[in-house]
């Protein structure tokens, strides 16, 4: 069984830092495409940030220059750097994966239970 499991969210100040992870647990094979998006209250789910396994990245632009994705292959894990943080950044933010269990199985994709930011003075 697949277990993305995020951590590192909480309460920041405006024009403050923030740094997420989700690790990734469980039988994998194989980890492709780590994805970050987010959800405000009443908003639809949006995506963040994409970084595929060889570290190509993609930003939303409203996070462009401000925030960063990163992935440590060994260790299953992908980190959201949040930099100058604004109240428009206050979300849930779920971490999503697209990877193989076993090398005979199709690619699946899996979601984290998310994590809340929250951004207020």
């Amino acid at each position: 069984q697949v277990q993305l499991v995020e951590s590192g969210g909480g309460l920041v100040q405006p024009g403050g830092s923030l740094r997420l992870s989700c690790a990734a647990s469980g039988s994998i094979f194989r980890i492709y495409d780590m994805h970050w998006y987010r959800q405000a209250l009443t908003k639809q789910r949006e995506l963040v940030t994409t970084i595929s396994s060889a570290g190509s990245t993609n930003y939303a632009d409203p996070v462009k220059g401000r925030f960063t994705i990163s992935r440590d292959n060994a260790k299953n894990t992908v980190y959201l750097q949040m930099n100058s943080v604004n109240s428009e950044d206050t979300a849930v933010y779920y971490c999503n994966a697209d990877l193989q269990i076993y090398a005979w199985l199709s690619r699946g994709n899996y979601w984290g239970q998310g994590t809340q930011v929250t951004v207020s003075s």
